[in-house]
């Protein structure tokens, strides 16, 4: 007798875990049509987002190679730019005014030609645009200075927020401690 009321009590727990996964079977794909639709919104804006802002950075390097100074629209005031490796001029600028008069001038006041960037490769990842490019000038005692960069550049609404600067110090700091600064 006790038979019968188990035997029921698993039908009834049965039908009940049956139509528990039919309602979740009907639930679920809309979700995941929902989840899946917004993963596509969120693809599509970031890749608009990263083609945005490669074309920024490929736009303010040919103007860059025609000696047009660039740095001003393209960083934003409040930039964080960190020079990596050893030297006087290595370590981390919290404003646009701080990085070019600490790290930007030292050089550039010590050449005769602006530095002509040769753009290598330029990548896009979301937000993030990598650029490694070769920089050549002749300094004011007539030398040549040639460079290698990468640059890692975090970017919002057009501008520059954070950059990371690879290249070689040893031949910054030759130029900033063999060459007299331009006459302004």
């Amino acid at each position: 007798m006790t038979i019968l009321p188990t035997r029921q009590w698993v039908a009834g727990a049965s039908r009940r875990a049956l139509i528990t996964l039919a309602l979740l079977s009907l639930a679920l794909p809309g979700t995941a049509i929902a989840n899946a639709t917004a993963t596509q919104v969120q693809a599509a804006d970031s890749a608009a987002i990263e083609q945005r802002n490669k074309a920024i950075v490929e736009a303010a390097f040919e103007k860059w190679r025609g000696g047009t100074y660039v740095f001003g629209e393209l960083l934003a005031p409040d930039v964080v730019w960190t020079i990596h490796g050893s030297g006087p001029v290595a370590g981390t600028y919290r404003n646009q005014k701080d990085f070019i008069e600490k790290a930007s001038r030292p050089l550039t006041s010590r050449l005769a030609t602006p530095i002509a960037p040769e753009v290598h490769n330029i990548f896009a990842d979301g937000d993030t645009i990598i650029i490694r490019f070769d920089g050549t000038a002749t300094t004011t005692s007539g030398a040549p200075y040639r460079n290698q960069f990468v640059w890692i550049l975090k970017m919002k609404d057009g501008l520059v927020l954070n950059a990371e600067a690879f290249l070689d110090l040893v031949a910054y700091q030759q130029v900033v401690d063999n060459n007299a600064p331009r006459s302004q």
